[in-house]
């Protein structure tokens, strides 16, 4: 499957049962910035710039989200931003599962309810298999991960960017498993 196929083959948008997954708009630009302007979410990204300004989150929105490699999605409850999750393509045919919550939503399952149905969208897609890391300490990623049907394959320590010297887990989903 080539890069292309990422933006052209998933849906512009995924319901379950609480929530709305939706390319991103400007009008998520203040709670985005608001949400992902946390040290404590970005300690455990890779991607995400700190301080986190409202030029980051129109970037985000206008250049970033839906680019040919990369497939984002606003997570959103009653309206409202409550996060980001997307697929990205690197230099395999495998996407990357990423995705951050704003830390007020933290603990109601809505990860793990995001991150189906996005894996159930990458399946229907044709993807068979989807990747995902972790920083080793971040439980909470861990287990959404694991609870959305990923499997831990792989450990190493980081080597570059700010996760230097960070463990890290890395996970496969298998669309058959």
């Amino acid at each position: 499957m080539s890069k292309i196929s990422l933006t052209s083959r998933l849906p512009d948008t995924i319901e379950t049962k609480r929530l709305l997954l939706r390319a991103p708009d400007m009008s998520d630009a203040p709670a985005l910035q608001e949400l992902a302007n946390n040290k404590t979410i970005h300690k455990f990204l890779a991607r995400l710039p700190y301080p986190y300004t409202r030029e980051h989150a129109v970037d985000f929105i206008t250049n970033l989200a839906r680019a040919e490699n990369e497939h984002a999605y606003a997570i959103t409850l009653d309206n409202a931003l409550v996060g980001v999750m997307g697929l990205h393509l690197a230099d395999a045919d495998i996407p990357e599962l990423g995705y951050w919550l704003g830390q007020p939503f933290w603990g109601n399952g809505y990860a793990t309810e995001a991150a189906l149905g996005v894996l159930q969208a990458a399946a229907a897609a044709g993807f068979s298999a989807v990747t995902a890391r972790s920083i080793t300490s971040n439980r909470g990623s861990i287990s959404v991960l694991l609870k959305s049907g990923f499997a831990i394959v792989a450990e190493n320590v980081d080597d570059c960017g700010q996760h230097h010297n960070v463990p890290l887990t890395h996970f496969k989903w298998e669309k058959d498993k």
